[in-house]
């Protein structure tokens, strides 16, 4: 953990508070195994143009500071030099954001997509047409590309049923981010979560004795 951090302005095992291109910046290269990142941006919302929203319908996710491309752009950019050669990255989208060009975020990178992992969340949601019930996982892998060396969980599907407690607008199934970390890291790697929301990521890497780095530009938890 000494190597990955240029100075000791944030703390492992900790929600710090803070921009996570803040965090980014100060991560040295290559040293980090595993990432996730789940964008604030509104994909669906926007599509949809619910009128209501930001009164009863939800509040507390348009209170959240939106990402805009450039933006999501940045962070990707700074994941792909910090991860290690191999690396992954767990990437969250909606079904709005899947179908359009998400390459667009990673055409720059050494970000390789290797494969995707249905979360079925167990209740109904949004839809004009189809009601929304899923959100999607976007697994990718930092060059060169690698299986067996580096992916030790055969046996997790790619449709993944799991319900949250909601503590936050954006909760994320703990019990699939615990199974991928296991898979993808060993004692002694650094989780990395620069857009924590809830912070689902560093209870699973509680759960494994993995050391989590991350931060928020909140606290984390909403209710």
């Amino acid at each position: 953990m000494m190597d990955v951090l240029k100075s000791d302005i944030y703390n492992f095992n900790a929600k710090n508070l803070t921009d996570g291109r803040n965090l980014l910046s100060e991560i040295k290269d290559g040293t980090i195994a595993t990432a996730f990142f789940d964008p604030q941006y509104r994909g669906v919302l926007d599509k949809l143009h619910y009128g209501n929203e930001g009164k009863s319908r939800g509040r507390e996710r348009c209170s959240l500071e939106q990402m805009d491309d450039n933006i999501i752009r940045s962070f990707i950019t700074e994941i792909n030099r910090v991860l290690k050669k191999s690396g992954h990255l767990f990437f969250w989208v909606d079904k709005y954001h899947l179908i359009q060009d998400i390459y667009k975020w990673f055409s720059d990178t050494n970000l390789n997509v290797v494969d995707m992992i249905v979360w079925d969340k167990g209740k109904l949601g949004m839809g004009y047409h189809a009601r929304h019930k899923s959100e999607y996982l976007v697994v990718l892998q930092k060059s060169p590309v690698k299986a067996k060396a580096c992916w030790r969980d055969h046996s997790i599907p790619d449709v993944w049923a799991e319900k949250v407690v909601k503590n936050h607008p954006h909760s994320k199934p703990v019990e699939l981010q615990r199974r991928l970390i296991a898979a993808t890291t060993a004692d002694g790697d650094v989780v990395l979560d620069p857009a924590a929301g809830g912070y689902s990521v560093f209870e699973a890497c509680k759960q494994l004795d993995r050391c989590f780095l991350g931060c928020d530009i909140r606290y984390g938890v909403t209710s």
